[in-house]
C-alpha cells in the first residue's frame, strides 16, 4: 500500500500558533488548557455518542427480538435482532462520507456537534417507540430506520472526535492525545452495562420486558445535553485553520481522495477491521452468550462487562501512549498478535460459566484491543495529508467496522448454530486479526511523528 508523503517544499511553513509543532514543556499555559479542553470534548462526546450505539447493542442481545420480531421464531428473532444491530453499520461509510466532505471543507468542529446531536435525536426515538404487539410490521421498519440514523451518526462522529484531538497534539504526544476520543468505545459500553445492570437488578422481568428496556434510551437526552455544551466550548482544530489561511478549503477532498488515496482507505479498514470485530464480541455478544448458552446469570455477565470495560479504557490510554515510545506499527504488531493467539484459546475459559475465569477471558481480550485502539487516531492521522485528513480516516475507519463489528455477532451466533463449537469463532476473529496485522505491518514507520500541517502532499501513486 502506498501513501502520500509530505512534502516541505511546498508546505506552508510552521507556525508557533500550533501545539502539534511544540515539545511538551513548550507549550504556554493558554495552549494547555486548550488542550484539556479537547480532550475533554472529545472524550465526552465519542462516550456519549457510543453509549447511545452500546445501549442498542445490549438491547439487541437482551430483548428486542421478542419485542419487535417476535412473529420470526425465538431463534429468527434473535438472528433478526443481530441483523438490525449489523445493518446500521452499513450506512456508516455514508455517514464518514458526508461528514468527512463537510469537516474538510467547514472545520471539525461542526461536524462533532451536527453527529452528535443526531445519534442523540434516533436514540431517544428508539426509546419511545411502539412493539410489534402494538402497531406490527412498522414496528421493525421504523426500529430499522431509526437504526440508519444511528450508524449514519457514527460514521461521522470518530472521524472529527480522532482529529481534534491528534491535531491539538504536540508531536511526540499524539498517540497519547489520540487515545481519549478511542475511550469513548468502552466507556460507553461500561456506562450502557451499568445501566442494564442497574435495571436488570432492580426491576422485573416483566416490568422490564414491558417498559423498562425504554430507560436507558430516553435517558440519553441528558448525556447529550451536557455533551453539546462541552464540545461548544472547544476551538476549532489549529490544521484546519491553517487550511483555511492557506485557502485550501475550496479544493475537492472527496475527489481527490478516492483518486490519489483509495489503496490508503483500504489499508486503513482492513487495520481496524479485526478489532472491531473482536470488540463487538465484548460489547454485545459476551452478555448473550453467557445467558443463553452457558446458563449464567445476567447480572453475571453484566458485571464481566463491566470489568472488562473499566480495564478496557486503561489498556486503550495505556495502547495510545505506548505507541509514541515504541512507534505504531510495532504496537499494532503486538497487539494483533497477543490477539491471534487468544483468540481461541479465550473460549474455554468462558465455557467454564465461572465468573472469575470468564472475567479473565475478557481482560486478556480488552488487552490486545487497547494496544490495537488507542494509537489508532494518530496512525491513521499521518497516513493522510491534511486536505484529505478527515475524509480519508472517517471513511477507512468506517468501512473497517462494517468488515469487521458490524455483523460479527450474528455471524458468531450462525458458526455456534451450525458448528455447536465456540472455539471455532475464535477461528473467525483470529482470521480477521491476521488480516489486520498484515495491513498495519505495511504502514511505513517513517510516518510516525510526520508533519500535519496542511503540506502539499504529492498523489499517492
Amino acid at each position: 500500500m502506498s501513501h502520500a508523503t509530505p512534502s516541505p517544499a511546498g508546505g506552508a511553513a510552521p507556525s508557533a500558533a500550533h501545539p502539534q509543532n511544540h515539545t511538551p514543556e513548550h507549550r504556554t499555559p493558554e495552549q494547555r488548557r486548550e488542550e484539556r479542553k479537547v480532550l475533554t470534548g472529545t472524550m465526552v462526546g465519542t462516550t456519549i455518542e457510543w453509549y447511545d450505539f452500546f445501549i442498542y447493542a445490549q438491547a439487541a442481545a437482551l430483548i428486542l427480538g421478542p419485542l419487535f420480531f417476535s412473529p420470526l421464531g425465538q431463534t429468527g428473532a434473535q438472528i433478526a435482532s443481530w441483523a438490525s444491530l449489523g445493518i446500521s453499520f452499513l450506512v456508516r461509510p455514508l455517514g464518514a462520507i458526508v461528514a468527512g466532505h463537510i469537516g474538510d471543507r467547514h472545520g471539525r468542529k461542526v461536524v462533532l456537534v451536527m453527529t452528535l446531536v443526531g445519534m442523540g435525536v434516533a436514540t431517544l426515538l428508539i426509546g419511545l417507540l411502539p412493539t410489534y404487539s402494538q402497531i406490527g410490521v412498522w414496528a421493525p421498519i421504523l426500529l430499522i430506520l431509526l437504526r440508519l440514523v444511528q450508524g449514519f451518526s457514527a460514521g461521522g462522529e470518530w472521524g472529527g472526535a480522532a482529529l481534534m484531538s491528534v491535531e491539538h497534539a504536540p508531536r511526540s504526544g499524539r498517540g497519547w492525545f489520540g487515545s481519549f476520543p478511542q475511550i469513548g468505545v468502552p466507556a460507553g459500553m461500561v456506562l450502557a452495562s451499568l445501566m442494564i445492570f442497574g435495571l436488570s437488578t432492580f426491576m422485573s422481568e416483566e416490568a422490564f420486558l414491558a417498559w423498562g428496556w425504554r430507560i436507558p434510551f430516553i435517558a440519553s437526552v441528558v448525556l447529550i445535553i451536557v455533551g453539546h455544551l462541552i464540545r461548544r466550548s472547544v476551538q476549532e482544530s489549529p490544521v484546519y485553520e491553517e487550511m483555511q489561511d492557506l485557502k485550501r478549503a475550496a479544493s475537492a477532498p472527496l475527489s481527490e481522495l478516492f483518486r490519489h488515496h483509495w489503496r490508503t482507505v483500504l489499508q486503513a479498514a482492513l487495520i481496524f477491521a479485526g478489532n472491531n470485530a473482536a470488540g463487538y464480541l465484548v460489547i454485545a455478544y459476551f452478555t448473550k452468550y453467557g445467558v443463553s448458552e452457558l446458563g449464567m446469570e445476567r447480572t453475571h455477565t453484566l458485571v464481566a462487562s463491566l470489568v472488562g470495560g473499566v480495564a478496557w479504557i486503561a489498556f486503550t490510554v495505556w495502547g495510545g501512549w505506548i505507541t509514541d515510545r515504541i512507534g505504531r506499527v510495532l504496537t499494532f504488531q503486538i497487539g494483533y498478535v497477543g490477539l491471534i493467539l487468544w483468540a481461541v484459546p479465550m473460549w474455554f475459559l468462558l465455557n467454564t460459566a465461572a465468573l472469575p475465569l470468564y472475567i479473565l477471558a475478557i481482560l486478556v481480550l480488552v488487552l490486545t484491543l487497547g494496544w490495537t485502539q488507542g494509537g489508532l487516531p494518530a496512525l491513521f492521522a499521518e497516513m493522510f495529508p491534511a486536505q484529505v485528513r478527515l475524509s480519508g480516516l472517517s471513511i477507512g475507519y468506517a468501512l473497517g467496522s462494517v468488515l469487521g463489528g458490524a455483523f460479527a455477532p450474528m455471524f458468531a451466533d450462525l458458526i455456534l448454530a451450525r458448528t455447536g463449537s465456540a472455539w471455532l469463532i475464535g477461528v473467525y476473529i483470529g482470521a480477521l486479526a491476521v488480516v489486520s496485522l498484515i495491513a498495519v505491518s505495511m504502514v511505513s514507520r517513517s510516518l510516525q511523528g510526520r508533519d500535519l500541517q496542511a503540506e502539499r502532499a504529492p498523489a499517492a501513486a
